[in-house]
């Protein structure tokens, strides 16, 4: 099995956030399969491979690189063209399209769907984010009743939900780093959750969403947007809320009748089991061998299946109407 080269164009400073984090950790779930190591490509950094250092490399037919950070891809594609390359898609909407040459593994559901309309003609999976085991309901006494992180949430709750809240509840608004994540989901009752306008600014989606996940599996009631990622796992009504529901009244109402009701929405273990090492590993493991054997056999083959290119699609547009324009007046004359 090749090796995995995990391109990220840093690992700390600027280059830190969510993405960077899960990209890491699917780094340390592959190398349970195979050698895996992380290569940077804009920052040079101690004790870690610059990609074009590496380039110089006269052979690399045994090295499958993975690009993953969405903003570099139009770039970093045609660059590493000649070798062995999949892209990991977190987000969906970035402005640029991917030759049939390289497979796309997708963190959810949701973005494996847009990959499949825009990149029909490429190996396409699902291989979802994982949530550690110590996110999970310690069944502690909890003093927080709404928890919000305000990284990436709306005008909306933090101008005008949450300061609602706070005449009737205690709220708590985290917007710095968080040291025990799970501890403090565990201490909140309620966690609140509103990324649509981050993503819509960003233009690009919600890749995965795992906090409301996260919050879920340690106990928390989630009010939550439903966007992008998160409607992989989040049900309204069945395991969470939708957030923003019509009025800012009819929010406070809903989330105060949540606070005093006994009933608690939840995730079922077995949509959590999904998430977890352990499966996350077995489904990686079929992914490589067939990831692999593509790479194995590719130089044998043509990609010789059509691209829906804006010309394919003019073409089959103008066939399609001179098709209805025979039928309609030619075909019983």
């Amino acid at each position: 099995m090749r090796k995995l080269y995990f391109l990220v164009p840093g690992t700390d400073g600027k280059f830190a956030c969510g993405g960077l984090w899960a990209e890491l950790k699917t780094v340390n779930l592959a190398q349970n399969i195979c050698s895996a190591e992380v290569i940077t490509y804009r920052q040079r950094e101690k004790d870690k491979l610059f990609l074009d250092d590496l380039l110089q490399t006269k052979n690399l037919d045994d090295v499958i690189f993975v690009i993953s950070w969405g903003f570099d891809i139009a770039k970093l594609a045609p660059k590493l063209q000649k070798y062995n390359v999949v892209y990991h898609a977190h987000s969906a909407g970035y402005k640029f399209s991917l030759p049939s040459s390289i497979p796309i593994i997708t963190v959810s559901r949701n973005t494996m769907g847009y990959w499949g309309q825009k990149a029909p003609n490429n190996l396409i999976y699902y291989l979802p984010n994982q949530i550690g085991d110590e996110f999970t309901n310690l069944h502690l006494e909890r003093d927080i009743d709404v928890l919000v992180q305000a990284r990436k949430s709306s005008e909306y709750l933090i101008k005008s939900l949450i300061p609602a809240l706070q005449k009737h509840c205690k709220v708590f608004v985290v917007d710095s780093y968080v040291e025990d994540l799970p501890g403090l989901f565990n201490r909140a009752k309620i966690y609140l959750y509103d990324s649509a306008e981050y993503w819509a600014q960003q233009g690009v989606s919600e890749g995965f969403g795992l906090q409301p996940m996260e919050a879920l599996a340690c106990g928390c009631q989630v009010f939550s947007s439903v966007n992008g990622g998160l409607s992989d796992y989040l049900d309204p009504g069945f395991n969470c809320y939708k957030i923003a529901g019509y009025s800012l009244e009819y929010d406070v109402q809903r989330i105060l009748k949540t606070l005093s009701s006994p009933v608690s929405l939840t995730l079922s273990p077995e949509i959590l089991t999904e998430y977890r090492k352990e499966n996350i590993i077995k489904r990686f493991m079929v992914i490589l061998a067939e990831i692999n054997d593509f790479f194995d056999n590719k130089n044998n083959y043509s990609a010789n299946i059509q691209e829906l290119t804006k010309m394919r699609l003019t073409k089959l547009f103008i066939t399609r109407v001179y098709g209805k324009i025979i039928k309609k007046y030619f075909r019983n004359k």
